[in-house]
């Protein structure tokens, strides 16, 4: 068997501790880095960029692309930070926004299994049937800021204003819906940050990501989109007012898997005994099983994987950490048997999955360096 990968840390190293220190760096009562520890300076207005899919090591190794964020250590502080597990965009961005654990908040996945309803549950497309206040009901951290006067906006695509996963990770203050274009972003940043003498903006930018899937994070596309990231970033920086706190950072990063390393339940009738769910996604497969059969799923499942991935039962991965402290509530929407890769490799599913999603070369959600450290770049203008 494998080493088990690290366990993820929820401290100040972690995404979850970015908009409470940007609380407490904007003054908010009640809003303080405490155990997070990451401290920004003090500031009337903020602006925080979350770049999609901006890993740390991918960055670092396509930095030529990157001018501005290359050289940020010249005029601004840069660290790096975590995220947590599974590094996955629905459960990032519940850390993020509520500056929680997702087994405090429950997002606990790219696609989840409903106990209430014995379905599968994707958050990011979310389901009509699930109340996002209820799944997720811990106030969020734009909620707090914006409950001590702070005018709050959230820039990104209008199809994102009222989406399940907003509602549950990112409610509070007011949005403002732009086009897929990043000039479109900085200029609504730039005119929302000056609208308040105290403020807070987050920003949202997808395409590096979406790239990241189709084309793979070593492409020339990829490299090119991050050029453009670069320079909205750049711009960004020339427009906001002197005395504002600009942070950027990401959710997760990404690898590239190629076709030879993906398992493909669909011709693995075997590894379906005794599962009654199988979802996630390709880098930490999800396997809700029948009552009884967890460790026999488990060990079917490891001896079939062998080193391509870590297969770990619910109560072990729990017992580790890795999703921090487990509410009851959240407990359930946790596979019982976690899958979670090791290298190049992916589990995806023909039977059930579009042809499109089979194609993916990049893929995340596993615990390598390349998929959870994501980077932290911050500045008083």
């Amino acid at each position: 068997m494998i080493p088990a990968p690290p366990a993820p840390s929820y401290g100040a190293e972690s995404l979850a501790a970015v908009l409470p220190a940007v609380g407490a760096a904007l003054g908010v009562a009640g809003c303080r880095p405490g155990a997070h520890g990451l401290t920004f300076p003090e500031a009337a207005r903020a602006v925080v960029l979350l770049v999609d899919g901006m890993g740390d090591e991918v960055l670092s190794a396509r930095s030529g692309h990157a001018p501005t964020l290359r050289n940020w250590t010249d005029t601004g502080a840069r660290g790096g930070l975590l995220a947590g597990f599974p590094t996955t965009t629905a459960t990032s961005m519940g850390s993020f926004g509520t500056g929680a654990p997702p087994g405090t908040h429950g997002l606990v996945g790219y696609e989840v299994l409903d106990p209430e309803r014995d379905a599968l549950l994707n958050e990011l497309a979310w389901d009509a049937a699930v109340d996002p206040r209820r799944w997720q009901p811990h106030p969020t951290v734009l909620q707090q800021v914006a409950a001590d006067g702070v005018d709050v906006v959230r820039v990104a695509p209008p199809h994102f204003d009222g989406s399940g996963l907003t509602e549950a990770a990112l409610r509070g203050g007011r949005f403002v819906g732009t086009p897929e274009r990043l000039e479109a972003r900085v200029d609504a940043t730039a005119a929302a940050i000056r609208a308040s003498p105290r403020s807070l903006v987050y920003v949202y930018w997808g395409t590096l990501d979406h790239v990241g899937h189709v084309e793979g994070v070593g492409s020339w596309q990829w490299g090119e989109e991050l050029g453009r990231v670069d320079a909205a970033v750049a711009a960004l920086r020339r427009r906001l007012p002197k005395g504002t706190l600009l942070v950027v950072t990401a959710d997760h990063g990404m690898v590239d898997v190629p076709a030879a390393g993906r398992l493909d339940l669909g011709h693995e009738p075997e590894l379906r005994v005794g599962v009654r769910h199988a979802a996630g996604e390709p880098r930490m497969f999800q396997l809700y099983t029948e009552p009884g059969a967890a460790q026999t799923v488990c060990e079917t499942w490891s001896r079939r994987v062998g080193e391509q991935a870590y297969v770990v039962t619910r109560d072990d991965a729990i017992a580790a950490g890795w999703f921090g402290p487990v509410e009851d509530r959240v407990r359930g929407r946790i596979g019982d048997v976690l899958v979670v890769a090791a290298g190049e490799f992916a589990v995806v599913d023909s039977s059930r999955m579009r042809p499109e999603s089979l194609r993916l070369v990049g893929q995340h959600g596993a615990l390598s360096d390349a998929e959870r450290r994501i980077p932290l770049f911050s500045t008083l203008l």
